[in-house]
């Protein structure tokens, strides 16, 4: 058997393991079962991966995030370590299929959201399989009590009972006692390992700026702090309004937001982690996969949702031990603005009601029916079709995600639908003096079957990527085609898309959820309310409220932190 030493420097190419990641790995390696505190950047997936390997079997992950699962898988498989993710989207046997290849395919790792894990025929296949290890990842969700709890991860405990022999890993960035506590009781752990780096982060400082005007702040921040920054902002319309103002004045900046598609994601990263550009501005889409040790500043223009979420974001700077900084822009108008934009938007029962009743009309979803139903989505349309306003609408959507009523991935899109509707002869007669039509119906044609049968959605980035023109201009090709009534062509821009888990029952499906909505709701107003006491400038070392916060609370005053230094400063000048 192999190290887990050698595996770590053939596969990831480190020479030493990060804090805890050893100890975590023997522990699972001796058939414990463990929960595991790393910070962000601790190197979670690690403690699972590598004791994987070193088994004969496959390892289950169960994770609530599809762009995490799709990185780690893609990441595995650069690697050579066989890897799948089964995500919405997939036909039944289109699934049948890719459980059996982890039966008898050699795989080492299958990635499934905590609604995967609820089909019978997932659960039948799972049997089958050699598991050597269960790996729960943001594991906090299986708490009641945890900053983002999703009912479906109660349902792991299945995973006990199918494989009772087999250890099961709990791994978060951030919890308090009593998350922990439930997690352990949740994963149904025998006497687990505990495994908890102190969150105390001495080379970082907790900044609260109060400030009427934001952006100039921000550029006082970055001009007096010269290296890498993360700005995280509200919405995506943020994100381009302010990296296009300080791009304007000189500090160069990229920008990130849910809305971009993978190559836009991929160029704005790769210009910020190359430090190509100074500044990443970003909203809390922006978090994961970030491995950028010398961050200097992490500036937030809002008021976090909690102080779990905060840790997280603000501990991307200073990894590398350097002195770092990260600072929170608020004025007078910020507490009313949480309150009204984080409680008063929390929907109630009987609007969650509506929005449910309306998206299920809005597809022709009959009762009873469409269940693991993909839809690309159009959020402002269907806001102004049925008078909805948006931010609480919005909101009411990530419940019904949350609670496993619909998946809802947000990615901005272009969608388009093509269909001839000519005969084969006469459409070739047409294009023979159509160059450049020609060369896009052809691509299509290449691509996709039964177009002269059915509407088929076809691929745009494939083709700009076969015939190198624009997007604007195949769209313009198009057109001019479905004009003449030689194909019939829609376009549209989406939001994102909705997958459909549960059975439409209209009132039944959310009064199923409503206990659960109703205790999310209390528990959103506390964390808000902490974030509120932990802006304060109060005299209370920031670094010691949020310790206390994660029940470490034998810290001492950090002295850095706005607290600190405004206490000095009054000290002084009492003198």
């Amino acid at each position: 058997m192999k190290y887990p030493i050698e595996l770590l420097e053939h596969y990831w190419n480190f020479s030493e393991f990060k804090p805890q990641q050893e100890a975590i790995i023997e522990a699972v390696l001796s058939n414990e079962d463990c929960i595991a505190l790393l910070p962000t950047g601790g190197g979670k997936s690690i403690c699972f991966q590598i004791p994987a390997m070193l088994r004969k079997g496959i390892c289950i992950v169960i994770s609530p995030l599809v762009a995490l699962m799709h990185d780690q898988v893609n990441n595995l498989n650069s690697k050579g370590i066989k890897s799948m993710a089964l995500t919405s989207g997939f036909s039944h046997s289109d699934l049948d299929r890719m459980l059996d290849n982890c039966i008898f395919g050699n795989y080492k790792f299958l990635y499934l959201s905590p609604e995967r894990l609820q089909q019978d025929l997932v659960q039948q296949r799972i049997k089958q399989m050699n598991v050597n290890l269960i790996a729960v990842d943001e594991a906090h969700c299986i708490s009641q009590w945890g900053h983002d709890f999703r009912p479906a991860y109660r349902d792991i405990k299945l995973l006990r009972k199918i494989h009772p022999t087999v250890n099961v890993i709990g791994l978060t960035a951030s919890a308090t006692s009593k998350v922990v506590d439930d997690i352990s009781d949740q994963l149904d752990c025998i006497s687990p390992k505990i495994f908890k780096t102190s969150f105390e982060r001495s080379n970082l400082a907790y900044l609260n700026l109060e400030c009427h005007d934001k952006l100039k702040k921000t550029v006082q921040v970055l001009k007096k702090y010269s290296g890498t920054s993360i700005i995280y902002v509200k919405n995506r319309k943020t994100t381009l309004e302010i990296s296009g103002y300080l791009n304007k004045i000189g500090i160069s900046s990229s920008y990130y937001h849910g809305g971009l598609n993978i190559k836009e994601k991929e160029t704005q990263f790769n210009h910020w982690v190359s430090n190509k550009n100074q500044v990443m501005v970003a909203t809390n889409a922006f978090g994961m996969g970030i491995d950028k040790s010398n961050v200097q500043t992490v500036i937030h223009h809002y008021l976090p949702e909690s102080l779990e979420s905060y840790y997280q974001e603000a501990g991307r700077a200073g990894r590398n031990g350097d002195k770092a900084y990260a600072v929170i822009l608020s004025n007078n108008s910020d507490e009313i603005k949480s309150e009204k934009e984080q409680v008063n938007l929390l929907p109630n029962i009987n609007f969650l009601k509506k929005v449910y009743k309306r998206i299920c009309n809005y597809f022709q979803i009959s009762y009873g029916e469409g269940v693991d139903s993909v839809h690309n989505f159009n959020f402002k349309l269907f806001c102004s079709s049925y008078n909805f306003p948006s931010m609480l609408t919005y909101n009411a959507l990530k419940v019904l995600d949350r609670t496993s009523i619909i998946s809802l991935e947000e990615k901005l899109k272009n969608s388009a639908f093509v269909k001839v509707l000519i005969k084969n002869n006469a459409l070739f007669n047409y294009l023979e003096n159509h160059p450049k039509q020609a060369l896009v119906i052809k691509v299509i044609l290449r691509s996709h079957e039964g177009i002269f049968n059915h509407t088929v959605e076809i691929s745009l980035q494939e083709i700009i990527n076969k015939t190198k023109l624009s997007e604007k201009k195949i769209i313009e090709l198009l057109t001019q085609l479905k004009q003449l009534d030689i194909i019939q062509f829609e376009s549209s821009k989406t939001d994102a898309k909705i997958t459909f888990i549960e059975p439409r029952e209209d009132d039944k499906t959310i009064n199923r959820i409503s206990k659960i909505i109703k205790q999310q709701q209390v528990l959103k107003r506390k964390q808000i309310q902490s974030v509120l006491n932990y802006i304060k400038n109060d005299g209370i070392c920031k670094s010691h409220k949020l310790l206390s916060y994660f029940d470490e609370t034998n810290s001492s005053i950090c002295g850095i932190c706005s607290s600190c230094l405004e206490s000095k400063q009054t000290k002084n000048r009492n003198k």
